[in-house]
């Protein structure tokens, strides 16, 4: 009997159990290396949406109920301008068989419900390693080496490693880095009497100089947004000296002319930071010998999309699948790139437009604002949908053999 393949999984945060739990079903045995400790992954307080496709890439492995049990369902958004003028109201996506709808979650728990349902699995997780080069060993494996010296040596290597992946550039040194999208990423929890809405509903505002958007939780909390523009992307420096009180003061700035409860839900917030955004477009070489990407390591897609988590998600099951149903990994990587690579840099386009509405200058936002109520209207009818079925209908046979054929 031939022994099990084994594979070391770089990143610990959403991808990377995932990545590891659909290996394990497709008989391969990961284990999970991740540069922070413990905490790390589980501090972060901002939320994010799980896409009906990604929910549905979980349920093939069988672990959609651990992430669907925390935060609260966000099927629908309501756009509306600065000026306070109700613009439309659609679908967040479209409700899985079961009714299954685009959820909110908290990021850290989303992490600590990926992450435990993974060792509840067996799956181990190693803490405090930070890849630092990777390669192929003359059986056909790898082996990876760490900052803290020590190595490991697997059949297969997944990075899982995010935007600023380091298994990217140990794949190709002349791999793309990630591009700024000129916006900011803000956001956190207020409580605030009288705010109109109803819960479960995303409410976006077209802000005049800040996009804004929140989503009322069923216990009464808002949970909020906000994509600052700015032409350069702030410096590490001003990213660690600035304080939250300096950052709500500027967020308060940018929203004090806007017809919306933005400024009173910043200024009721718990203190937050802001960040910079990032994307990435395409990355020419997604794989090479026994290494290969997913996630934001290979695609990464701006908030705006909110599909970050969901194609992480169907990546990991893809690529499983592949691994399970072809002879050897390079073939088992070049079919998983391209049955991979177009749907996710399409991806990343749709979030590149929804990024640059939201940063148009004084003669823009004039053209913008002229149009939305037009584009909204369309975007409200019923066949509008079907314009985006390709993103979000997206679904995966876990039982079904991979297809080959061009």
């Amino acid at each position: 009997m031939n022994a099990r393949r084994t594979a070391l999984v770089i990143g610990g945060g959403i991808a990377g159990p995932v990545t590891a739990m659909a290996l394990q079903q497709a008989g391969i045995d990961a284990t999970i290396y991740e540069a922070y400790e413990q905490s790390a992954g589980l501090s972060h307080g901002i939320y994010l949406t799980i896409a009906v496709n990604g929910i549905a890439a979980l349920k093939a492995i069988g672990a959609d109920q651990a992430l669907t049990a925390h935060g609260f369902p966000t099927g629908e958004i309501e756009f509306a301008s600065g000026t306070g003028k109700h613009l439309a109201t659609v679908p967040n996506g479209m409700a899985l068989p079961d009714g299954t709808v685009t959820r909110t979650v908290l990021r850290s728990d989303v992490y600590a419900a990926i992450t435990a349902e993974a060792a509840r699995r067996g799956i181990h997780t190693l803490h405090g390693k930070r890849l630092t080069d990777a390669t192929a060993t003359p059986s056909g494996g790898v082996l990876a080496r760490f900052a803290d010296g020590t190595t490991a040596e697997a059949d297969l290597l997944v990075g899982a490693d995010g935007v600023h992946s380091a298994t990217r550039t140990i794949i190709d040194p002349s791999a793309p880095g990630p591009r700024y999208t000129g916006l900011g990423n803000t956001g956190g929890f207020a409580r605030v009497d009288g705010l109109e809405g109803k819960s479960g509903t995303y409410h976006m505002v077209f802000g005049k100089r800040c996009f804004f958007g929140y989503a009322i939780a069923p216990d009464g909390q808002v949970w909020w947004f906000g994509n600052p523009p700015r032409k350069a992307e702030i410096s590490r420096e001003e990213l660690r000296t600035t304080t939250p009180e300096q950052w709500r003061a500027m967020m308060l700035d940018l929203y004090r002319d806007d017809k919306s409860p933005a400024a009173r839900i910043v200024a009721a917030s718990e203190p937050f930071r802001v960040f910079n955004q990032y994307d990435l477009p395409t990355v020419p070489v997604w794989h090479r010998g026994p290494m290969v990407l997913v996630g934001d390591a290979a695609h990464a897609v701006a908030p705006s999309s909110g599909q970050g988590v969901s194609m992480a998600c169907e990546d990991a099951v893809v690529l499983a699948k592949c691994l399970r149903d072809l002879p050897t990994a390079e073939r088992a990587f070049a079919i998983y790139e391209r049955l991979r690579r177009a749907r996710v840099e399409r991806v990343v386009a749709y979030g590149e437009r929804g990024s640059g509405s939201k940063q148009v200058g004084p003669v823009g936002r004039a053209i913008r604002d002229a149009i939305l109520p037009v584009v909204m209207k369309r975007m409200a009818r019923p066949e509008a949908m079907s314009a985006v079925s390709w993103l979000f209908d997206h679904r995966i046979d876990w039982d079904a053999p991979v297809a080959t054929a061009a």
